[in-house]
């Protein structure tokens, strides 16, 4: 015992130092990846880079990349058009964090041994052909956070090992053809925050210990054969709450949901097998396992003048059913061939509920498949009804982009047109048909606001945006088939401006003197807007400024990015950006205390920018912000401007940025004050 104990303590350090041993050719990963592409891509038609004397590290492989330690950590082949299987052989990639393989054709079953990828954090198959059953040996995944395998053809019931994954966040199994009752473990490790298993074939009541899960913000259960009542602890989800489609469920304060019967009730009683005061069958220990359901709801004392009560439920239960499956069916053919009517003449969007080899289809041959399959019931902020050509969401006119020109821009998001990525997002370069070449910024449905009202609200307030120091959004795109929605920006040219900081001498990356002091007015000009208050704009604060959060076009003119962005994330997500943002120095002290953002908090980082801008570097210590105060330029101002700067400007711009970065709020200038300043000294 204690033996095995103390092996079970060495294999995370093991397995952290496999992870930073440098591979050479021909080692485990290269053979792995071979293997992986041989059932991928048989016939290599996408994956031809993938060689085996190569080095998966050097960037030349599609879609693979390597961690600080040069070993394999994420493999992003989504949307590639491949048709093969998966492999078990990439549970030999123990560094693996990052599986993305959706929207492809693949097929076949998930190979039980990705449960051996203990590291794995994302795990993205849906919008494939997968079949067979969910592998129990999921529940292995320790650190796994995302498990996604929406619309395939999986089959059986849930594992209830995958409830026991702690740190498991998105668990989205929707469009499939599922079956048996719902774990009544998940949620209980308290991580779990969203939850799609609509339109399956799922059975049995709604556990109540996931009713009551801590962390749980969206459900959705719809177009299944639930039965029994719902739990009232759902009525705190709200709108986030989709249960249509499941006649068999009932409760109160639920807005389109049935009032429970007798007959209903029986179920109020179950509790979970594994509760004490239960018996192994999950019903009460007071109540004999061999009662029936008379017995069960039934008062002893008037047994026997309510015996035939139950059978004029079950009577009336049966012909409602009856009449509303005959009314169902009846409805859905009509609202079918106007479906396909509309699908054969126009690419409007749809809002008809498709099963998963509907929504293949449709998706494979609609020229502007956007918005016709819904990821999310709640978040459909685009359809005829409620969004684009509405009155209440006008401002998209103009904005609007197809997912087909999203597509052909980025060449089907291809890695070779891959800038950046986050924990929340990718951006891609693309060339729009008219030849002008953009950004676009691919967010998961995931991350957004739920709320279709706030995220509209957000997304309003992005297109009433426009300044020369802003970039500029050119439209935006919502694929429900994809769960993901892109912005579309003007692209700059030059990167952002971290990419000038911290560089060698004599780099093509050294800024001149003049064009550090015209960036730095530029992004307080930027500022100075998005502080103000116009007639179709209101005053805003950016929250999330940064030298990687501007932009330099082609005259080194500086672009504030992301302004207003965070209205459109959910919270969680904007926690995580906000963490980076503290963690590079950019934090105003008083956040730690208040927790709210201010105009001073944007005062703030922009001083923390002026000081980087002047000497060149991106992390700044306490000794250059010393030597700043005293204007000891010698050992602030970049070394690589070898003297060539303006002393009466350095001496404005480190006061600036000293009274800038004032821990009292009130004592930093707005950035009225600070342009006003800028201004004269320029004698403007």
């Amino acid at each position: 015992m204690g033996a095995n104990y103390f092996l079970l303590t060495l294999f995370p350090l093991f397995l952290a130092f496999s992870c930073t041993i440098k591979p050479t050719n021909g080692n485990a990963e290269v053979r792995a990846l071979m293997e992986i592409k041989s059932t991928l891509d048989s016939e290599n038609k996408k994956l031809f880079s993938w060689t085996s004397n190569g080095d998966p590290c050097s960037g030349s492989f599609l879609g693979v990349f390597c961690n600080e330690h040069h070993k394999i950590a994420n493999i992003s082949l989504q949307g590639k058009g491949l048709t093969g299987k998966l492999s078990p052989a990439m549970a030999e990639l123990k560094c693996l964090s990052g599986l993305y393989l959706h929207y492809n054709l693949l097929s076949g079953e998930i190979p039980k041994e990705l449960g051996n990828l203990t590291e794995l954090t994302d795990l993205y198959l849906n919008d494939n052909n997968l079949s067979g059953t969910i592998p129990p040996e999921i529940g292995r995944m320790a650190s796994l956070q995302a498990l996604v395998l929406s619309c395939n053809q999986l089959k059986g019931s849930i594992p209830t090992e995958i409830g026991f994954l702690k740190k498991l966040i998105v668990l989205a199994l929707e469009h499939n053809m599922l079956t048996g009752e719902i774990p009544s473990n998940l949620g209980i490790q308290g991580m779990l925050k969203r939850l799609y298993l609509g339109f399956n074939q799922l059975s049995g009541p709604i556990p109540s210990k996931l009713a009551t899960a801590p962390q749980l913000e969206v459900l959705e259960i719809q177009n299944n054969t639930l039965t029994g009542v719902v739990p009232p602890a759902l009525r705190r989800l709200s709108g986030k709450f989709n249960y249509e489609s499941n006649p068999g469920l009932c409760g109160t304060g639920f807005a389109s949901l049935r009032v429970c019967t007798a007959w209903d009730n029986v179920n109020v009683n179950q509790v979970d097998p594994n509760e004490p005061n239960s018996n192994n069958n999950g019903v009460p220990k007071d109540v004999p396992e061999t009662a029936n359901v008379s017995r069960l709801h039934c008062n002893q004392t008037h047994c026997s003048r309510s015996s035939r009560f139950p059978q004029v439920i079950i009577v009336a239960s049966v012909i409602t059913v009856t009449v509303t499956l005959i009314v169902a069916v009846v409805f859905g053919i009509f609202r079918r061939r106007r479906f396909k009517q509309r699908v054969g003449n126009t690419s409007d969007a749809s809002d008809d509920r498709l099963s998963t080899d509907q929504t293949k289809e449709i998706y494979k041959r609609s020229p502007s498949p956007l918005l016709t399959v819904e990821y999310s019931n709640h978040w459909d902020p685009m359809t005829p009804e409620k969004g684009y050509g509405s009155m209440r969401y006008e401002f998209l006119h103009g904005f609007k982009f197809n997912l087909e020109e999203v597509e052909s821009a980025t060449q089907h998001f291809t890695e070779v047109n891959l800038l950046g990525r986050s924990n929340f997002s990718a951006v891609y370069k693309g060339i729009l048909k008219d030849g002008s070449i953009v950004a676009v910024k691919m967010i998961s449905v995931t991350s957004c606001k739920s709320e279709e009202t706030e995220f509209m609200e957000g997304l309003s307030l992005l297109t009433s945006l426009k300044h020369e120091n802003l970039v500029k959004l050119r439209g935006f795109c919502c694929s429900k088939g994809r769960g993901e929605c892109f912005l579309i920006y003007d692209f700059a040219s030059k990167g952002n401006l971290s990419q000038f900081l911290d560089v060698e001498e004599n780099s093509s990356h050294v800024l001149d003197w003049s064009t550090r002091v015209s960036i730095i007015k530029g992004i307080a000009k930027g500022l100075g807007y998005l502080h103000s208050s116009e007639p179709n704009k209101p005053s805003m604060v950016h929250r999330n400024i940064s030298v990687e959060k501007v932009l330099l076009d082609q005259q080194f003119t500086p672009l504030i990015l992301d302004c207003g962005l965070l209205k459109l994330l959910a919270d969680d997500v904007v926690y995580s950006a906000l963490k980076v943002s503290a963690a590079l120095g950019y934090m105003a002290p008083e956040y730690i205390t208040t927790g709210r953002f201010t105009e001073k908090s944007d005062v703030y980082a922009f001083g923390v920018i002026i000081l980087q801008v002047l000497s060149g570097k991106g992390l700044l210590d306490c000794s250059m912000r010393l030597a700043a105060e005293s204007c000891n330029f010698e050992n602030f101002i970049d070394p690589n401007l070898k003297g060539t700067f303006s002393v009466s400007e350095a001496t404005l711009l480190t006061k600036l940025a000293t009274s800038c970065t004032l821990e009292d709020p009130d004592s930093r200038p707005s950035m009225v004050s600070v342009n006003e300043e800028l201004n004269r000294s320029s004698g403007g």
